[in-house]
C-alpha cells in the first residue's frame, strides 16, 4: 500500500510553518524524522493534506548545556544523543535508554521531538523524560510555552499539543551528585517496542534512597509515574524488604492503567513491571 498523495513544504523558518499550519487547517503533518509518520502515511493511518518538513530549521537542533539546565531540541536524531557526551555525563538515564530504541537505522533518522510528539505509550523517550521531570517548549502563532513532561501525555497518542503548536525541545536539570539512573524494558525481540519497561532515577547515598521515581512504559495508555513505588523507597536502605514493599506498591500504581494487547495481559504487565521495579531498584544502588 501507498501512501495517498499529499502536498509537501520545507519552510526556513518556524513563522512559515506557523503559517502553513494555519493554512491547513488541522490537515497538516509535521515531518521530522519521519519514521512513524511515514510508515502511518503508506498504512493509510494517516492521510494529511500536507506534509511541512522541518528539517531546514537548525535551530531546533542539537544539545546545549548552560549550567544545570540541559537543552535538547527537537531534531536532535537519536543517534546524536546516544553518542552525545554531555548526555552520558549529565542525563544518564537517556544515555542507557538510546540503544533500545529500535535499531540503528532508525536511529539514525528518528528524532527526540517526533518520539515525544507521537507518545507511543511504550516508547522509550516520553518514559524518560517523565522520570527526569524534564520540561517541554513549546510554540505556536501567539509566542512560547512550556508545559511539564508529566502533564504532557494525556492519552493514546495523546499530548497536550494544540492545533498550531509545534514542539521545540525540551530542558532537563543536569544530573546533581549522589544521583543515580537505572533503565530497564522486556522486549519480544530487541529493538521491538516494550511489553514493559521502567526508567527510574533516584539519590542514593549513605546506603539510603531518596527523591526516587520510577516511571513505567508500555503498560497503559501513557507512561506512568509511580507515586507509591517513590513513597515506599523514601529514606529506606537497599534490602529485601524495601525491594518487596516496592514491587507491592508498584502493583497498587500501575492495577487501574494496565491494559493487555495482541500478546500479553493487564495481569502480565503488570508481573512484569513488578520484577522491572525490584531490578531497577537494585540498580539504583550502583551494585
Amino acid at each position: 500500500m501507498k501512501a495517498a498523495a499529499f502536498a509537501y513544504a520545507k519552510p526556513s523558518s518556524l513563522a512559515e510553518v506557523f503559517d502553513l499550519l494555519e493554512q491547513c487547517s488541522g490537515e497538516a503533518r509535521i515531518l521530522a524524522g519521519g519514521q512513524s509518520l511515514l510508515a502511518a502515511l503508506n498504512m493509510r493511518l494517516a492521510a494529511p493534506a500536507m506534509l511541512i518538513d522541518i528539517n531546514g530549521l537548525a535551530e531546533l537542533d542539537g544539545i546545549a548545556v548552560n549550567g544545570e539546565t540541559v537543552r535538547i531540541g527537537a531534531l536532535t536524531r537519536h543517534r546524536s544523543l546516544e553518542r552525545s557526551a554531555e548526555i552520558a555525563r549529565h542525563l544518564p538515564l537517556i544515555r542507557l535508554a538510546m540503544p533500545h530504541v529500535a535499531h540503528a537505522a532508525i536511529r539514525n533518522r528518528g528524532t527526540f521531538g517526533g518520539s515525544i510528539a507521537y507518545a507511543d505509550p511504550a516508547a522509550e523517550l516520553p518514559a524518560c523524560s517523565v522520570a527526569l521531570d524534564a520540561m517541554f517548549r513549546i510554540a505556536g502563532r501567539r509566542g512560547e510555552r512550556s508545559v511539564p513532561a508529566r502533564q504532557f501525555f494525556k492519552g493514546l497518542y495523546e499530548t497536550d499539543l494544540q492545533p498550531g503548536e509545534v514542539l521545540l525541545g525540551a530542558d532537563f536539570r543536569a544530573l546533581r551528585p549522589g544521583y543515580r539512573a537505572a533503565f530497564l524494558e522486556l522486549t519480544r525481540r530487541h529493538g521491538d517496542y516494550a511489553v514493559a519497561g521502567v526508567a527510574a532515577h533516584a539519590r542514593f547515598e549513605n546506603g539510603r534512597f531518596a527523591d526516587a521515581s520510577l516511571a513505567f512504559f508500555g503498560i497503559g495508555a501513557r507512561p506512568v509515574l509511580a507515586a507509591r513505588a517513590r513513597a515506599a523507597l523514601e529514606d529506606s536502605p537497599y534490602a529485601p524488604e524495601t525491594v518487596a514493599a516496592v514491587q507491592s506498591a508498584v502493583g497498587a500504581d500501575l492495577e487501574a492503567c494496565a491494559c493487555g494487547d495482541l500478546y500479553h495481559a493487564a495481569t502480565t504487565k503488570l508481573h512484569l513491571a513488578r520484577v522491572l521495579a525490584g531490578r531497577a531498584v537494585h540498580a539504583l544502588t550502583g551494585a
